[in-house]
C-alpha cells in the first residue's frame, strides 16, 4: 500500500430498493420500509482501487444524509491516506468533532450515519488497498494497531486502553484455529425472513419451513402491533418451528415501558429468548427495568439497532440494562466505534448479535463478527448474526451462507461494492426502476 497516495474525490448516491411494495421489512414502527442507503465512493490519486461504503436508511430522508455526507467530505478529501490510517482514532475524533457540524449531531442523528458511510468507505479502501476481505485485515493487525484505531474519550471509565490491549492479546494464541473455522463453517446465523407484520400466516408457516430445511434453529418474528394477533403468529411460528428451536421477538420500539412488561408477560407461554427493541432506544433506565421485571418469566432484552454511539452502549451495559447487544454497522461512527463496543461487550461478558436485514447491513455484520470470533470472543455460544435473505445479489461479492452460517469472505474489502447495474436502476429518483414507479 502506497502510504502517501491521496484522496482526491468522494462521491455520494442515494440508492433506494422499493421493498415496501411486497411488505419486506415492515414492522410495528416501520409499515412501509423502501431498504435504501447513501453510497459513498472514495477515489485516489494515483490507484484504480476505490473505497466503498454506506449506511443504510428507509426510504425517506435518504437525501438529507446525502448532504451531510456532502458538508464532511471536505475533511477526507486531499488527505492522505497514511495521516489516516496510522492514526486513525484522531482522524475519527476529527471527523467525528467538526467544530460546527458537530452542533448538530455530536455522535448521533444525521451527521453520525454520514459519518458511518465515510468510515466504513475507508475500512474498505484499507482492506482491497491489503488485498484482504475487511474481517481477516482486522484479524491481522497487531493489538497495538487495533487500539489506535479506537477513540476511548468518554468510554475511559468503562474500559481502558491496557484493558482492550489485553483482552486482545489474550486471544492472539488461538486465532489461526478460529480463523480455519469461520473459513469452513462459518458463524452461526438466525432468520428474520418469516416474521415481517405484513406477511400473511400462510406465507409466515411457508417461509418457516423453508428456513428449517436450510438449517436454521433460531427464528426471529415482528410484535406490537396488537396483542391477539401477536398471540397468534407466535402460536403459528411454535406449532411451525417445535419448542425445540429458538423463538426471538421484536417490537422495534413501538412500547411504553409499562406497555412493554405486561405485553412481554402475555407472550411468556411462547418461550422468547428475548425480545427487542421494547421501548424507546434512548431510554436506558427503561430498557433496565424491563430486563429486571421479565426474569421472573426467564425473558431477556436485546437492544442495540439504534444505539447511535459507545457511550450509551457503556451505559447500557453497565446498567444491566440489556442481555445481548445488538451492534449495526450503519448506526455507530464505523468500525472504529463498533470495535470500542465489542471490547466493553467482551469485559462485561455480554454477547454481541449483530442488527443486520437491511441493504449492505448482513454484507457489513458477517465481518465484524468473525473477526469477534477470533480476536475477542473466541465462542458462538448464545450468538448469532441477524439474516435476511433480500437484496443480497445487488452486491458483486454477495454473502454466503452454508447450514445457516455465514461463511468467511474471501474477496478483498468489506464486501460494501454494488453492481453498476444497481446503481443505474435504483439511484433515486432518475435510476430505472424510479422513473417507471413514478410516471
Amino acid at each position: 500500500m502506497n502510504c502517501k497516495n491521496k484522496i482526491i474525490h468522494l462521491t455520494v448516491n442515494d440508492i433506494r430498493i422499493p421493498t415496501a411494495v411486497e411488505a419486506h421489512g415492515s414492522d410495528a414502527m416501520h409499515n412501509d420500509p423502501d431498504y435504501s442507503c447513501a453510497y459513498v465512493t472514495i477515489h485516489l490519486e494515483d490507484s484504480t482501487i476505490k473505497g466503498y461504503g454506506m449506511t443504510f436508511t428507509l426510504g425517506r430522508g435518504t437525501e438529507v444524509i446525502i448532504e451531510a455526507v456532502k458538508s464532511l467530505s471536505h475533511l477526507v478529501v486531499g488527505k492522505v491516506i497514511g495521516s489516516i490510517f496510522q492514526d486513525f482514532s484522531n482522524f475519527w475524533r476529527e471527523i467525528t468533532s467538526e467544530s460546527q457540524l458537530r452542533w448538530i449531531g455530536p455522535e448521533k442523528g444525521v451527521i453520525h450515519l454520514a459519518t458511518a458511510a465515510i468510515i466504513n468507505a475507508l475500512w474498505d479502501l484499507w482492506a482491497r488497498l491489503e488485498s484482504k476481505p475487511l474481517w481477516k485485515l482486522l484479524v491481522d493487525l497487531t493489538p497495538q494497531q487495533l487500539i489506535s484505531t479506537i477513540d476511548f474519550r468518554y468510554i475511559s471509565d468503562a474500559i481502558t486502553k491496557d484493558e482492550a490491549f489485553q483482552i486482545l492479546k489474550d486471544s492472539t494464541g488461538c486465532k489461526s484455529v478460529r480463523e480455519n473455522t469461520m473459513r469452513k463453517t462459518g458463524f452461526p446465523a438466525y432468520t428474520t425472513q418469516p416474521g415481517w407484520l405484513g406477511y400473511s400466516e400462510s406465507k409466515v408457516k411457508e417461509l418457516c419451513l423453508i428456513a428449517m430445511e436450510q438449517g436454521f434453529t433460531a427464528f426471529k418474528i415482528k410484535v406490537g402491533s396488537n396483542l391477539e394477533d401477536d398471540r397468534k403468529r407466535c402460536h403459528l411460528v411454535r406449532d411451525t418451528i417445535g419448542w425445540s428451536n429458538i423463538l426471538l421477538l421484536d417490537a422495534n420500539q413501538v412500547w411504553d415501558v409499562n406497555q412493554a412488561i405486561d405485553w412481554m408477560k402475555n407472550l411468556a407461554e411462547f418461550q422468547p429468548l428475548w425480545i427487542e427493541e421494547p421501548t424507546s432506544p434512548d431510554d436506558i433506565l427503561g430498557h433496565a427495568k424491563i430486563a429486571k421485571e421479565l426474569e421472573s418469566v426467564g425473558i431477556k432484552v436485546a437492544t442495540g439497532e439504534m444505539c447511535c454511539n459507545r457511550i450509551m452502549f457503556k451505559q447500557f451495559i453497565q446498567s444491566k440494562a440489556l442481555h445481548f447487544c445488538q451492534i449495526d454497522s450503519c448506526r455507530l461512527g464505523g468500525i472504529n466505534e463498533i470495535l470500542a463496543v465489542y471490547l466493553m461487550a467482551k469485559k462485561y461478558n455480554v454477547p454481541v448479535c449483530p442488527h443486520a436485514g437491511g441493504i449492505g447491513l448482513c454484507q457489513m455484520v458477517q465481518h465484524l463478527q468473525i473477526f469477534d470470533y477470533i480476536c475477542i470472543s473466541g465462542t458462538t455460544d448464545q450468538r448469532y448474526i441477524e439474516y435476511v435473505d433480500k437484496e443480497h445479489d445487488h452486491f458483486e461479492e454477495p454473502l454466503k451462507i452454508i447450514n445457516a452460517c455465514y461463511i468467511a469472505p474471501t474477496e478483498p474489502g468489506y464486501s460494501t461494492k454494488l453492481k453498476d447495474s444497481t446503481i443505474l436502476k435504483y439511484e433515486y429518483p432518475n435510476g430505472s426502476v424510479w422513473q417507471t414507479t413514478m410516471k
